[in-house]
């Protein structure tokens, strides 16, 4: 039996309105028979309190426990904790000067231009951030004149310039490194740099919570859904070395995986597999944010005249080590996969992810305390007419055991009440699909709260145009094994002397 250690976990949140208000990809392609819709959203964005101290954001960051956000008052919108704190257990939320300021940080081809003013009194609130240490601080540059910044910004070419907002000012600028290459263009620059920015601060917490050095990570792999490349190779990466580079790394490789929503269980399958074989000790599995998909509904929030509450970038970490009798472990032998043959409806998907690597390992699903598949905020998917994801997810699983006979029909809403999960995570394709629940997962497991908790993402292919499939993957954590104590060699030498002593009295006698 195959099985790692989930050593620990970070979640952030970037709060970025102003990066949606004019970049997230449904304000940014809104057309002329929109602009009711366009002039009305800004009324509609959230101030960084009220971001803060939304329930579900507190909760992908550790400041509210994912067991109390069921009993929040609803609409949790209208409920804001104005008094909640910027940190919690696994990361935290930024404010968005801070995260241009971050930007910047991870910035190496002079992309990101910030005015000297803004510049400055970024580098002062960052120099006060207990991870952001006097290199990386270092990383950020001293600015540029405003009257620079508004020439080049003239041109009004946003293939090659994009202006950067905060508090509905102009602060810099974003830059093309080709004039021709739209691989290379100010946009898809600025959606790169974001996601790296995201895994950077991440991948800080991550070895702030487990105290592992920077030196000691071994290896890097990301799976968020962007792509970096030119036009002689799209989406070549490399995001996990770009990351490792930035917070110190400095003996870790990396590498990419992607696969739309299924990216990170995908992700966290191959860093595990590379731990149990002992090609690698501490593997590190992250992804940062899609400015794309901020606002991605804020279409139907401004309609129902609500908060446009897509306006965070998730991003994540998670460390994977050798077992060591106290993490949680993950079973690499209770693995599912959506194959090419496994049929595309919403039962064959469920099947092939769950019930079908518990029956290989002789388990049902009354021997998983929680799953935790695609965990998207209700709120925010709801008044889109896309209903309550985590709902529909675990009724779904639900049905399935009835099917089985795992459970009785008059059981299946105790079951989904027992073992599902609420929704917490921004609509962001991989950031919902399985990995927040990770932590809390290893946490609950650790604590003896539960002893098994299932991962599952899936992913839509079809999103490419290269095949109508869908795909998806899932893996299995439980509680420790325990582990064989070490043997030294004084101890194999006297066992070897004693056991020689016995033979040659036998021998004598």
């Amino acid at each position: 039996m195959s099985r790692v250690a989930i050593k620990g976990s970070a979640y952030c949140l970037e709060h970025v309105p102003q990066l949606g208000l004019h970049y997230g990809n449904t304000p940014y392609t809104a057309g002329e028979g929109e602009k009711e819709y366009l002039q009305a959203l800004p009324k509609h964005l959230q101030t960084y309190e009220q971001a803060k101290g939304y329930a579900p954001n507190m909760t992908y960051i550790g400041a509210l426990p994912l067991e109390d956000l069921d009993a929040q008052p609803t609409p949790m919108y209208e409920n804001y904790n104005l008094e909640a704190p910027r940190f919690g257990k696994y990361g935290e939320i930024m404010p968005e000067d801070e995260f241009l300021g971050l930007l910047d940080i991870c910035d190496v081809f002079d992309l990101i231009w910030l005015e000297k003013d803004f510049a400055a009194s970024v580098r002062e609130k960052l120099s006060k951030h207990e991870l952001i240490t006097e290199s990386i601080l270092a990383r950020l540059e001293a600015g540029h004149d405003r009257a620079e910044i508004e020439e080049h910004l003239k041109s009004g070419d946003h293939t090659q310039v994009l202006p950067l907002y905060f508090d509905g000012k102009v602060v810099g600028m974003a830059r093309a490194a080709h004039t021709v290459d739209d691989n290379l263009f100010a946009h898809v620059l600025l959606e790169n740099l974001a996601s790296k920015a995201g895994s950077v601060l991440a991948l800080l917490h991550l070895l702030h919570n487990t105290g592992l050095k920077p030196e000691e990570v071994d290896f890097v792999i990301e799976c968020s859904e962007e792509g970096a490349g030119d036009a002689c190779q799209r989406a070549g990466g490399n995001f996990a070395k770009a990351i490792a580079e930035i917070a110190g790394c400095v003996n870790a490789s990396g590498c990419d995986v992607r696969g739309f929503c299924a990216g990170p269980v995908n992700a966290m399958i191959n860093g595990a597999s590379q731990v149990a074989a002992g090609a690698r000790k501490n593997v590190v599995v992250l992804a940062g944010g899609a400015i794309p998909k901020l606002y991605m509904n804020s279409r139907d929030h401004v309609k129902k005249d609500m908060p446009a509450l897509e306006d965070c970038l998730g991003s994540f970490a998670i460390l994977i080590t050798p077992c060591d009798g106290v993490s949680a472990e993950m079973r690499l032998d209770v693995l599912g996969k959506h194959s090419v043959g496994a049929g595309a409806s919403p039962q064959a998907v469920t099947q092939a992810l769950t019930w079908e690597p518990l029956q290989r390992a002789g388990l049902t699903f009354a021997d998983v305390d929680k799953f935790g598949a695609e965990l998207h905020i209700p709120e925010i998917t709801e008044p889109a007419g896309a209903g309550n994801v985590p709902l529909a997810n675990i009724k779904m699983i639900a049905a399935l055991a009835v099917m089985k006979k795992s459970i009785e029909k008059k059981d299946m809403m105790t079951f989904v009440k027992e073992k599902g999960l609420h929704g917490f995570a921004h609509t962001q394709g991989h950031i919902p699909a399985g990995a927040p629940f990770i932590g809390p997962a290893a946490d609950w497991i650790k604590e003896g709260k539960i002893s098994r908790a299932m991962i599952i993402g899936k992913g839509s292919l079809f999103l490419a145009r290269l095949t109508n499939l869908a795909d998806g993957a899932s893996f299995l954590l439980e509680k420790p094994a325990p582990v064989a104590a070490a043997v030294s060699k004084d101890d194999i030498k006297s066992l070897l002397l004693e056991s020689l002593s016995e033979i040659a009295a036998d021998l004598k006698k």
